[in-house]
């Protein structure tokens, strides 16, 4: 295999594990949606370099593409509303970690 063949799938590891790790630590969801369908593009575009097209096609319809609007629908039926100090409501915070189970 070339150089720039080795340099383009290290480019995708690094990118996808950094975007993967990205993606399950933020905390604004319209941010994750938004780097989870970019997740999707990536890996439709690593599993095109593995030669596995057909996986591709779906990963990129699917993965990227269905789902990520199917997130973003859900997103907007949540509401755009702010709190107080201009920050998004709808976030992932572990305030209600202490909550029992009922």
């Amino acid at each position: 295999m070339n150089e720039p063949a080795w340099l383009l799938d290290w480019i995708l590891v690094i990118t996808l594990v950094s975007l993967g790790w990205r993606v399950l630590s933020i905390t604004d969801l319209f941010k994750a949606i938004v780097l989870f369908i970019a997740f999707g593009l990536l890996m439709a575009l690593t599993w095109a370099r593995l030669k596995a097209v057909d996986i591709a096609l779906a990963e990129a319809a699917i993965g990227a593409g269905l789902t990520g609007a199917l997130f973003l629908t859900t997103l907007s039926h949540l509401g755009s509303s702010t709190d107080s100090d201009g920050q998004p409501e709808h976030t992932l915070t572990q305030e209600h970690q202490d909550d029992e189970p009922r």
